[in-house]
């Protein structure tokens, strides 16, 4: 009976252990102290700090037009004659990429620079001879000027002797008048004693014959006047013709000169032509050797070989410059572009490069470089966005070395620090993030 009582106890107390053991109903629960830590910790991480952001696609570029992939053009049409590359390859500034030959008709002598190099000097010394020509039209022009002067100091010597003769002849003239009035009053009055018979008949005649003698010298002194005055205006007339004939002289002289200055200023215009065409010619010569531009790699070569045609202005090849300074332009919708300017900090993930991104805790991701924006463009692109330049930010760690041209990349660009709550309620109501201008030095940064 005692065993029996004992065995119940013992099965009593191990069902009353497995129950507890199962229930706790013995144990105080700490559900209640577990929902107000997490709603702690759930009150706090909805106060702390969230930063807004932009995300937009872009890809790897550069900010400066001679660090992008460069065309290499023919400048003249040839045929392919040697290539001196292929693609893959890594040139020099200024290394040989392929070798063309002439095709145009107007440049296949091969003496053609010798040649117009002689015509160039026959032209300049017949221009040569025109200047002497001019020279000595100049000495012929002086030489009858000359002449001329001497001439009309003999004319105006002769002039001045007239000039005296005409004045004495004048003079005689009036003397002979003088007396031939005289005599005139004298015959008159003798002729008149003679009819009243006071002088002889012999007297008379005297009278006469003395009249008649003061008459002549008259009528001798009128003409010798009369030719003087005469020969006087034939000097002067010779004078006027001298002048005139000297004028005619010096105007073909002048005429011929002034031919020759025509001759010489198309002879200078020829010369100045032929010097283009030979300058035009020796550069062409220098055109057959196609050189790289820059340094770099050489991709997407045209052209399939030897003896293939190309035209003026054809790509053979393409450069991708060694020497980048790398950046990213990005496409950012017209929604977003107020949000963005000038010394914003960017975020980015490069492909082929392993991230762990928090877009609102930028400084809890890993793999992602930093970046300055430091152009946002006014146009639209052909894609209905709006592209922005980025560029490595200074003070951030450097890019990786391994980016290339064309990388894709995305950018997350940081705006205003806000709290989560705030964060989620502009989420679930749908609004934009808040217009935000950053505080910094834009010239510096864009520096």
């Amino acid at each position: 009976m005692k065993t029996e009582v004992l065995t119940n106890k013992y099965i009593d107390m191990n069902n009353l252990k497995s129950y507890s053991l199962i229930y706790h109903y013995n144990k105080k629960s700490k559900v209640k102290l577990w929902f107000f830590i997490c709603a702690g910790i759930f009150i706090i991480f909805l106060f702390l700090p969230w930063t807004q952001n932009v995300r937009a696609m872009g890809s790897v570029t550069t900010l400066y037009q001679d660090q992008r992939p460069q065309q290499v053009n023919t400048i003249i049409g040839g045929r392919v004659m040697k290539w001196h590359i292929k693609e893959g390859d890594y040139v020099k500034a200024g290394d040989t990429l392929v070798q063309l030959t002439e095709v145009k008709v107007d440049y296949l002598d091969p003496d053609l620079l010798q040649r117009t190099q002689e015509q160039l000097a026959g032209k300049q010394l017949s221009v040569e001879y025109y200047k002497s020509k001019v020279g000595v039209a100049d000495q012929q022009i002086g030489a009858i000027n000359s002449g001329l002067q001497l001439k009309l100091n003999q004319l105006l010597n002769k002039l001045n002797q007239l000039n005296l003769k005409v004045q004495a002849d004048s003079a005689e003239a009036v003397a002979a008048n003088n007396d031939f009035s005289i005599g005139t009053k004298q015959y008159n009055r003798q002729k008149a004693m003679y009819d009243s018979g006071l002088v002889s008949l012999t007297q008379l005649e005297i009278r006469n014959q003395q009249y008649q003698n003061a008459l002549a010298k008259k009528i001798s002194a009128e003409n010798k006047l009369a030719n003087s005055k005469q020969d006087l205006t034939i000097t002067r007339i010779e004078m006027n013709a001298q002048q005139q004939e000297n004028i005619e002289k010096v105007t073909k002289a002048q005429g011929e000169q002034f031919q020759s200055l025509t001759q010489i200023a198309s002879g200078q215009a020829d010369i100045a032509k032929l010097e283009n065409q030979y300058a035009s010619y020796n550069i062409r010569n220098g055109m057959y050797y196609v050189l790289a531009s820059q340094s770099g790699q050489i991709v997407k070569a045209q052209k399939a070989g030897i003896g293939e045609f190309v035209k003026e202005g054809d790509m053979i090849a393409e450069i991708v410059p060694d020497k980048i300074q790398y950046a990213v332009e990005l496409f950012v919708r017209p929604l977003d572009l107020p949000l963005l300017a000038q010394g914003q900090k960017v975020r980015f993930l490069f492909d082929g490069f392993p991230a762990i991104v928090f877009s609102g805790w930028p400084k809890a991701s890993s793999g992602t470089f930093g970046g300055v924006i430091v152009a946002v463009e006014s146009n639209v692109s052909v894609n209905g966005k709006f592209r922005v330049l980025v560029k490595e930010d200074p003070t951030d760690k450097p890019w990786p070395k391994q980016l290339k041209i064309g990388a894709g990349a995305q950018g997350i660009a940081l705006l205003k620090d806000v709290p989560v709550w705030y964060e989620l309620w502009r989420n679930i109501n749908g609004f934009p993030p808040d217009y935000y201008k950053p505080s910094v030095d834009v010239n510096k940064k864009s520096k």
